[in-house]
């Protein structure tokens, strides 16, 4: 989401806070913070190995809650921009859908009425480390500490953007994003890899609605994979390490032809289910990571 204006020195404190407190997109950071909260104290309860208890349950669903408000409040102002647009949006409700937003969105409503997965709250929890980082950058040090105004340069033009100086703090926090953003996404599209194969091997043992969540989160790892480089790249890397292991000498043959079936059938999966052919025989549209 896009940060306000710099405040400045001049306003109150006071003011300056209520300005913030006031918008949508502090709603939207405290559901981030909200969240990351929840996953620590859930995370207690689950190496104490009691998860199951009245306080980690309610601590794992209000993180789904706090997800679905914040990826929300994201579609919600996706929403009134469209609206605002005089032009048709192309590809209809498939449109909304291709959104990596509504997808997450969607994703939490499912994790918060099905049974307990604690995989599935790391990708959660490592997107809103990056959006309590930036928007304590962005937003809360300049209204506890505003910049001072930048002299322009001689010879810039009259109506160009006014610059203001950044507290240390604010540079550090954004060079840790920079620095580990991109790496992280890896580990999260990783992770959600791994959770599809849990949710495999609980639909394989028939656990309780196990097979409504694999066909679910199948849709929605597939719908990750045509948007997302990161994801596509987790893929191609456990395929490779995969093939790796079936073409050490002393595999069984069997095994062979049970790994070409399954990237075959892969392949073809791939193939049936591309929505760009239904979005105006056009590619969805993709949001960079």
């Amino acid at each position: 989401m896009a940060p306000p204006p710099p405040p400045s020195a001049e306003v109150p404190l006071a003011e300056r806070l209520q300005r913030v407190a006031t918008t949508l997109q502090f709603a939207w950071f405290s559901g981030h913070a909200a969240l990351l909260f929840c996953i620590v104290r859930y995370a207690f309860s689950w190496m104490r190995m009691n998860y199951y208890g009245g306080f980690a349950v309610f601590c794992y669903r209000t993180a789904f809650i706090s997800a679905a408000a914040t990826y929300g409040i994201v579609v919600y102002k996706t929403w009134r921009a469209r609206q605002k647009t005089p032009a048709k949006q192309p590809g209809g409700a498939m449109s909304y859908l291709s959104d990596e937003n509504v997808q997450y969105l969607l994703m939490a409503l499912v994790w918060l009425f099905m049974p307990q997965y604690p995989l599935a709250l790391l990708p959660y929890g490592i997107y809103s480390v990056f959006h309590v980082a930036s928007y304590v950058r962005q937003t809360l040090i300049p209204t506890f500490i505003p910049g001072q105004k930048i002299t322009p340069a001689a010879g810039s033009p009259p109506n160009s953007k006014p610059q203001y100086t950044q507290h240390p703090a604010a540079d550090a926090i954004g060079n840790f994003v920079k620095r580990y953003y991109d790496s992280s996404m890896s580990i999260v599209s990783s992770l959600e890899i791994a959770l599809w194969i849990r949710i495999l091997l609980a639909a394989i043992f028939f656990q309780r609605r196990s097979w409504i969540l694999f066909a679910l989160y199948t849709a929605f790892l597939r719908a990750r994979f045509a948007q997302s480089s990161h994801v596509k790249n987790s893929f191609a890397m456990l395929e490779a390490r995969i093939d790796n292991l079936i073409g050490a000498q002393g595999t069984p043959p069997v095994a062979r032809q049970v790994w070409d079936g399954v990237k075959g059938a892969a392949r073809q999966f791939h193939a049936a289910t591309d929505l760009s052919k239904y979005v105006n025989g056009a590619a969805a549209p993709k949001k960079t990571n």
